[in-house]
C-alpha cells in the first residue's frame, strides 16, 4: 500500500529574540526546515523564500526522484543570491536547510547547516543529520570530546549554509527505506541547543500524539530560556488509505483561497508580488499542510512579500502555458516542419542564419565583459587576484592570474580557504586588492610569536614567512 505523512509542526520566537528567522513547512510527502542567519534584515527573508521554493514538491510522484530534493535546493541558493543582488541590504544572509521527500516507500533526505534530523524507529532513537559546524568537525577529527563541544565558545559557528555565496553549496544527500509506524522529527537549533537529547528521546517516545510531541519539545525548550527562536516538526509514516480525517487542519492558508484567473496568472507571471502570492497560497489551499515561521508570515501577512515573487512567477508561467518542456519543444519542432512544407521555406534557414549570427555577438560581447571582471581564488596554494571570471566555457579560459600574493592558502581559517576556492568576487581590482589586505590582516593574526632563546646572542630567531614579517622602511 502506498505510504504518506502524518504531520505535526510549531514554531516559536523564543524567549529572547524580537523576530522569527525560522521557516517550516510539512504536507502529506515534504517537510523542510529552515533556520536563517543575516541579523535584522535577511534571515527571515532567506529562510522564508527555501521553504516557499520547495512546497511544490509535496506531491504523490515526482519525477528523477533520487535527484529532485538537491536540485530544488540548488536552485533555492540562487534565488537568494537574486535577491541579494537586487537589494544590497540582504547581503550576508543565509539559511540551514534540512528536508525530507517522500517517493514511494523511500526519503530522500537533503540537508545542509546544523538543523538537525531525528528518526524513532524499531524502539532506536538516533540523530541522522550531522551538524556542519567548526565544533563538530573538531569533533570529528578527534580534537575535542563530545562533552567539551556542548561548551565551546564557537559551538554556533557555521562552515556551511545555503545562499553564502555564488558556488553550489555542498549539501548531504540521502536515501533511507521507511515503513509505516516510524517517526522522524525535524529542528531547528534553537531545540537542541537548550534541551538535551536524552530529554528530546523521552518526549518522542513517551507522547501520545504528534500535536502533543511537537507542543511538548517546543514548552520544554521555552522552559529553558530558549535564547534562539525553535521550529519543531514531527511527522509518522503511515499507509495511504484515502482517509485524510487523520491529518492535522490547515489554519495558515484558508480553504476556499480562490482559483486565480488568466488576468492574475499573467501579471504574476510578469512579477506582480501580491498576485504570487495569492498564487501560493491558492497551491498551498489545494492539500493538507502546516506552514510555520517566516514563510508563514510571508504568505499571509505580506511583510516580506519579495520572497514569493521567483515561487509565483515560476508557477504562473507553468499555468498558462499548459504545457511542460518536452511537449514545448515538441510542438514548437511542428511548427518548423510546416512552415518548411510551405511556401515560405526559406524562413528556416534564414532564422538559423539570424540566430548564429546574434549567438556570435552576444558571445563575444559576453568575453569582453568577462574580462573587465575581478575575482580573488587559489593559486597554487597561494592567494591570487584573477582577470576575468571563475568558470570556463569549454576549452576557453575565461580567466588568468593577474597578481600572485605571499599569502598562503593553509594560512587562513579553513572556512575562509573554502570560500576562496570557490572564488571571492570583486567589483573591480581594487575592491580586489582591499580584499586581499584584509586576507593578510588575517593571516598575520596567525603568525606565530616567536623571541630568541638567548636575548643577547644574534641569529637566535626562527626565520619567518615572508607574510609575518614586518616591512620597514
Amino acid at each position: 500500500m502506498a505510504l504518506m505523512l502524518k504531520f505535526a509542526a510549531r514554531s516559536d520566537v523564543g524567549k529572547v529574540r524580537s523576530k522569527n528567522d525560522d521557516s517550516a513547512y510539512v504536507g502529506r510527502y515534504l517537510a523542510v526546515v529552515a533556520d536563517g542567519m543575516g541579523g535584522h534584515v535577511g534571515g527571515d527573508v532567506a529562510s522564508a523564500s527555501t521553504v516557499l521554493d520547495l512546497v511544490h514538491l509535496d506531491v504523490p510522484e515526482t519525477p528523477h526522484a533520487e535527484t529532485v530534493l538537491p536540485d530544488e535546493i540548488q536552485a533555492a541558493n540562487l534565488v537568494l543570491n537574486e535577491l541579494v543582488n537586487a537589494n544590497p541590504k540582504l547581503s550576508g544572509m543565509g539559511t540551514t536547510v534540512t528536508a525530507m521527500l517522500l517517493t514511494g516507500d523511500v526519503l530522500q533526505f537533503a540537508h545542509i547547516g546544523d538543523s538537525r534530523a531525528y528518526r524513532l524507529k524499531n524502539g532506536v532513537f538516533e540523530q541522522i543529520s550531522h551538524d556542519h559546524t567548526f565544533v563538530q568537525r573538531l569533533v570529528d577529527e578527534g580534537r575535542l570530546r563530545p562533552e567539551e563541544a556542548e561548551m565551546h565558545p564557537h559551538k554556533n559557528v557555521l562552515l556551511r549554509v545555503l545562499g553564502d555565496s555564488d558556488a553550489s553549496p555542498e549539501l548531504d544527500v540521502n536515501q533511507y527505506q521507511v515503513e509505516a509506524g516510524e517517526r522522524w522529527m525535524l529542528c531547528s537549533d534553537g531545540l537542541n541547543a537548550v534541551v538535551p537529547d536524552s530529554i528530546t528521546e523521552r518526549i518522542m517516545r513517551g507522547t501520545a500524539s504528534l500535536e502533543e510531541t511537537v507542543e511538548d519539545l517546543v514548552e520544554t525548550t521555552l522552559s529553558h530560556g530558549s535564547p534562539d527562536n525553535v521550529t519543531i516538526v514531527v511527522f509518522e509514516v503511515v499507509e495511504d488509505n484515502g482517509i485524510d480525517d487523520a491529518l492535522p487542519a490547515v489554519d495558515d492558508v484558508p480553504a476556499n483561497e480562490p482559483a486565480p484567473d488568466t488576468g492574475q496568472l499573467t501579471i504574476a507571471a510578469e512579477g506582480d508580488l501580491e498576485a504570487s502570492a495569492a498564487l501560493i497560497r491558492h497551491e498551498m489551499s489545494k492539500r493538507p499542510h502546516l506552514l510555520v515561521g517566516a514563510a508563514e508570515l510571508a504568505t499571509q501577512t505580506g511583510k516580506i512579500p519579495v520572497v514569493t515573487q521567483r515561487s509565483g512567477e515560476k508557477r504562473a508561467a507553468a499555468i498558462l502555458t499548459h504545457k511542460t518542456p518536452a511537449a514545448q519543444a515538441s510542438a514548437e519542432q511542428d511548427e518548423f516542419a510546416a512552415l518548411d512544407r510551405g511556401p515560405r521555406r526559406w524562413f528556416v534557414p534564414t532564422f538559423l542564419a539570424l540566430m548564429t549570427l546574434i549567438l556570435a555577438v552576444v558571445c563575444g560581447w559576453g568575453y569582453l565583459w568577462t574580462q573587465t571582471q575581478y575575482f580573488v581564488g587559489n593559486q597554487d596554494g597561494n592567494v591570487a587576484i584573477f582577470k576575468g571570471v571563475s568558470q570556463d566555457l569549454g576549452p576557453l579560459k575565461l580567466s588568468h592570474v593577474d597578481t600572485v600574493t605571499e599569502i598562503p592558502m593553509d594560512a587562513l581559517p579553513e572556512y575562509t580557504q573554502q570560500r576562496i576556492d570557490s572564488a571571492l568576487p570583486a567589483r573591480d581590482l581594487a575592491h580586489a586588492q582591499t580584499m586581499v589586505g584584509e586576507l593578510m590582516v588575517t593571516a598575520k593574526q596567525r603568525c606565530p610569536v616567536v623571541v630568541p632563546e638567548n636575548p643577547g646572542e644574534a641569529g637566535t630567531l626562527p626565520i619567518l614567512p615572508p607574510y609575518c614579517q614586518e616591512i620597514r622602511p
